[in-house]
């Protein structure tokens, strides 16, 4: 699977993206937290394994440990809480001794914390899942089973009707929204644009999900492509990682005035 490397550099450099793209409201704060949750985060459990086993203690508690943690939802559950309340200290007193600058003068809140480490949580197994067990992770084989690789796949004409209506839906909404207006909101245009992509990944997931798991016998939902294990897999590891660290950004009123975040 990715060595810490991997995992800092993707981090840091979708971090440093999403610090450019906002002017500052994510802010070195939120990067360095979700850097380090999608590096040493759920893989904090193999740290302990390695202690236990030093120390000579039992290796049963820390094998245990290890793989209840690595776990994308697991990690959040157990050690979310502590960790934001630790974050949001750390954050806090490097903000004041001056080690760390936040652009806006705010420290972490510790919902900030939470949101930041299922986000890391997120994107450390965006690259485990694909990168791990020589190919052979039950995730990236659940996402090529839904693929049809037994033999070439023609490809129906209902699902060329079914795709292209879909498609062509999602490009003419996606313009019809974005048209020039004499009074217009760019967050409104994008919150829509993101409600039309959510709407129609959701019908695309949904008509491939029947034709492979309730028509009998199976059929190909688009030729011998795995749309759905792609689409749910990039919306799982990908973008929801994303819009975690975007709900996670200082408010722009606050970020403007650098008064502390009231929460």
């Amino acid at each position: 699977m990715p060595g810490p490397g991997p995992h800092m550099m993707y981090a840091f450099g979708s971090g440093l993206g999403l610090m450019k793209a906002s002017n500052g409201r994510f802010s070195p704060h939120h990067c360095l937290c979700y850097a380090i949750n999608a590096f040493f985060g759920p893989d904090i459990g193999s740290f302990f394994e390695w202690l236990s086993s030093t120390l000579g203690l039992t290796s049963i508690v820390g094998s245990t440990f290890a793989d209840l943690i690595h776990h994308p939802i697991y990690y959040v559950i157990i050690l979310g809480f502590p960790l934001s309340l630790l974050y949001s200290w750390a954050s806090r007193v490097a903000l004041s001794k001056g080690m760390l600058d936040s652009l806006s003068g705010s420290y972490l809140s510790r919902t900030q914390c939470f949101l930041l480490i299922a986000a890391g949580s997120l994107s450390h197994f965006f690259l485990d899942h694909l990168f791990e067990e020589n190919g052979h992770s039950s995730t990236y084989i659940w996402i090529l089973s839904t693929g049809w690789w037994i033999n070439r796949a023609p490809i129906n004409p209902d699902a060329v009707v079914v795709v292209g209506l879909l498609c062509t839906c999602l490009i003419i909404a996606f313009i019809y929204i974005n048209r020039p207006r004499p009074s217009k909101s760019i967050n409104m245009q994008i919150n829509q644009s993101v409600k039309l992509i959510m709407i129609i990944a959701s019908l695309y997931c949904i008509w491939c999900a029947t034709q492979i798991y309730l028509v009998k016998p199976r059929r190909r939902a688009v030729g011998e492509e795995a749309d759905l294990g792609v689409l749910v897999f990039l919306s799982v590891y990908f973008a929801l990682p994303h819009y975690l660290c975007i709900k996670s950004m200082n408010p722009k009123e606050y970020h403007e005035s650098g008064d502390q975040l009231p929460f």
